[in-house]
């Protein structure tokens, strides 16, 4: 049973105006050590802004997902886009998002995240379904 979804589409150049103006501020307060990490690695690519404005989609799409927004206890930082041991996306949400996650679970079932990250500058995409199992 589907007990979430949500969708954010984003301008690249938006997160790029964002880390000229803020640039380690805005970093720190949006992303966990592990999605700074694979954003720095692409760095010498040139594909670093991209990849942080995928993952902020995904924050924004599950938040809608969870029903909050970034309220109610929600921060983007209790949201993380990590990649399994075959480098799929996932999520691992903690803090005021995993209380909401387990909230909107009913009894008896886990939850399962379902994401997609997408990108064609200058646009990011994230697409995320909460699936109670």
């Amino acid at each position: 049973m589907i007990i979430g979804m949500g969708s954010d589409l984003i301008d690249i150049r938006r997160v790029e105006k964002t880390l000229e103006k803020f640039g380690q501020r805005f970093i720190q307060r949006c992303f966990a050590p592990e999605e700074i990490a694979k954003a720095e690695r692409r760095r010498s690519a040139g594909t670093h802004i991209a990849t942080y404005a995928r993952r902020f989609a995904a924050k924004e799409a599950c938040s809608k997902a969870l029903g909050t927004g970034f309220n109610h206890g929600v921060y983007m930082r209790d949201i993380a886009v990590i990649n399994d041991q075959n480098g799929k996306p996932t999520l691992r949400l903690t803090n005021g998002a995993k209380v909401k996650l387990d909230q909107i679970t009913p009894t008896g079932k886990t939850a399962h995240i379902h994401i997609t990250l997408t990108d064609e500058p200058p646009l990011a995409q994230a697409h995320v379904v909460i699936e109670a199992i």
